[in-house]
């Protein structure tokens, strides 16, 4: 099992950057899939990222590619967000997710999840 703490957001101006973390107890990070979802009000949650165990396969959101990067470090088990160029709608509820088997977009397909943090993004 494990335990998943996001860090990280804010309140940030339409154009600014925010690098949000995930923060992962346990020993078997590297061996986790993870990913990134948000949750606006009102709205479901969606994917936003996904990086594979090593780091060497990223996929992303239309609505984010080009903006934002996802990244880790295993040693540190630590998963990193860093968004660029930040739009009032990418104002939510980001949560970290750590799947036991593949790359995947879907919310079911994560296993653990963290409590979120909030991204708030100023017109």
């Amino acid at each position: 099992q494990v335990q998943l703490v996001e860090s990280g957001g804010g309140l940030v101006q339409a154009g600014g950057s925010l690098r949000l973390s995930c923060a992962a107890s346990g020993r078997t990070f590297s061996s986790y899939v993870m990913g990134w979802f948000r949750q606006a009000p009102g709205k479901e949650r969606e994917f936003v990222a996904t990086i594979s165990w090593n780091g060497g396969s990223t996929y992303y959101a239309d609505s984010v590619k080009g903006r934002f990067t996802i990244s880790r470090d295993n040693a540190k088990n630590t998963m990193y967000l860093q968004m660029n160029s930040l739009k009032p709608g990418d104002t939510a509820v980001y949560y970290c997710a750590a799947s036991k088997t593949r790359l995947t977009t879907m919310r079911g397909g994560y296993d653990y999840w963290g409590q979120g943090t909030q991204v708030t993004v100023s017109s």
